[in-house]
């Protein structure tokens, strides 16, 4: 499925709260976990920051790239690693069923995408368990904090299926 330009902007909103850069502190982040979440991250800055604040995302779901420019993925070493590919502004079934998969294996997981992951943050709003938070970055913005409910998952499936 490819993200048509004509839609791009419904794209753009954050899924959840926005923290601000300079307050995405492991203080500000803890707050918005409890102690069984199944984090998720999407994006190299966000994961290498949760690692380096010791919160180990369940699942990492990251392509080496940040702004457009490469870079060292974040690694760690006790993840259970999957590739995948996925081009830039898609979203391909097998990304899709990588990421299901990734749900039924133990943590941590850590999906490296060969292309880009950003839009991989609607299927994992769609097929995360009940108990899971998921953060991404808003590009020159902060983290974005989505708690999963039944109201994001439905806005994210209504997201993927303007996709063609």
């Amino acid at each position: 499925m490819k993200l048509p330009d004509s839609i791009r902007d419904q794209f753009k909103n954050p899924l959840g709260v926005l923290i601000p850069e300079p307050q995405a502190t492991k203080e500000t982040i803890q707050k918005h976990l409890d102690s069984n979440s199944f984090v998720i991250t999407v994006g190299d800055r966000t994961t290498q920051k949760m690692i380096e604040f010791d919160l180990i995302p369940s699942l990492m779901i990251v392509d080496g790239q940040e702004k457009r420019s490469k870079r060292q993925a974040p690694q760690f070493d006790s993840a259970t690693q999957i590739t995948v590919d996925n081009p830039a502004a898609e979203i391909t079934l097998q990304s899709i069923d990588v990421i299901k998969k990734a749900f039924t294996m133990n943590p941590p997981v850590r999906i490296l995408v060969n292309g880009e992951e950003d839009l991989l943050v609607l299927p994992v709003c769609i097929h995360a368990p009940e108990n899971s938070v998921i953060m991404y970055g808003q590009p020159n913005e902060g983290l974005v904090v989505v708690k999963i409910s039944t109201e994001i998952r439905n806005k994210a499936q209504r997201l993927v299926e303007l996709m063609k």
